[in-house]
């Protein structure tokens, strides 16, 4: 298999894709940090902002003017763990944080980007927006058929200025048509929204420095992402239900995205709230009505949980 991919639950977009032994194709950006020293400089925000003309600064230096966007210089395990609107000054020292920085507070659509990239230029781009929540949190993302033209260009040129020399996949996160994070590598959640043969064409990209994917039946995609509390311990669902939801029509996949076995601290995670799951789908209704049935699911089952441990505990007392 050619992705190098960390997470059990997306292994299934990926298997029996024939790909050369020694090619490597990251979806984490720690990988990706280790295999392109020359570039791997873009997971420094600080340097995002410079490279943009964007006022930045790390903590301790003071903003010229408030609200601004506070995050981790470094955030390698992603889903905007640290990140927070600081709107006063006093607010800001109060918040200070090693390792953190500020930002302007952008405005207007925030969109995920993945790009193919030839030596630096731009081969193939797909918009995706996200319905957000707040906290970090969002209700489900589009995958879009259209071009975003603006955007395409502002990024092309700050490619072009950039990153001469790489070849892969570029992920980029915007506001505004302005970005806010750049990752070398694609965004591996809605892969199979990408339609038939993008995965195929992603190793000969890795492999030949060729892009060969046609695209020519593009159509919008869903992908409808539950959440659940923090601070409570999850215990997966039944298989037998995900089978049956893959069945429903419109549904193309399902991913359970957490371990059962290892202590939810220990996931990143947004700050407002613990991913539980995610449907990708082309029916957006039947995108939501699955995420019902598995919210109802995860709710019976921790219920189930919380009351085993009073029982347990009652007994003990007894």
């Amino acid at each position: 298999m050619p992705i190098v991919e960390r997470d059990p639950w997306r292994l299934q977009y990926f298997e029996g894709v024939s790909c050369p032994d020694d090619i490597e194709i990251p979806t984490e950006d720690a990988d990706a940090y280790q295999l392109y020293p020359r570039h791997c400089w873009v997971y420094n925000k600080l340097l995002i902002c410079e490279t943009q003309g964007l006022e930045h600064g790390p903590h301790g230096v003071d903003p010229p003017r408030f609200p601004v966007f506070s995050k981790p210089i470094y955030n390698m395990r992603g889903m905007g763990s640290g990140s927070k609107v600081i709107e006063t000054a006093d607010e800001y020292q109060r918040e200070h944080a090693p390792g953190h920085m500020w930002m302007p507070l952008l405005a207007g659509e925030h969109v995920s980007t993945d790009v193919a990239v030839i030596d630096g230029q731009p081969r193939w781009w797909r918009h995706v927006t996200g319905k957000a929540l707040g906290k970090g949190l969002f209700d489900y993302w589009t995958v879009l058929a259209d071009s975003r033209p603006e955007l395409e260009q502002y990024c092309g040129e700050w490619l072009h200025r950039n990153l001469k020399g790489y070849t892969g996949m570029i992920n980029f996160e915007t506001i505004g048509a302005k970005i806010i994070e750049c990752h070398l590598r694609f965004a591996d959640q809605w892969v199979d929204l990408y339609g038939p043969g993008w995965v195929e064409s992603l190793v000969e990209l890795y492999a030949h420095h060729r892009w060969t994917f046609a695209d020519h039946d593009r159509r919008a995609g869903y992908s409808v992402v539950l959440f659940g509390g923090h601070g409570l311990r999850y215990k997966k669902v039944d298989r037998s239900l995900v089978d049956e939801l893959l069945q429903q029509s419109g549904i193309s996949s399902i991913q359970i995205t957490f371990h059962e076995n290892k202590p939810p601290k220990m996931h990143a995670m947004p700050p407002g709230g613990f991913r539980l799951a995610i449907v990708n789908c082309w029916d957006l209704d039947a995108g939501l009505a699955a995420r019902e049935r598995l919210a109802v699911e995860f709710w019976s089952t921790q219920r189930l949980h919380v009351r085993k441990s009073r029982s347990a505990k009652s007994a003990a007392k007894t």
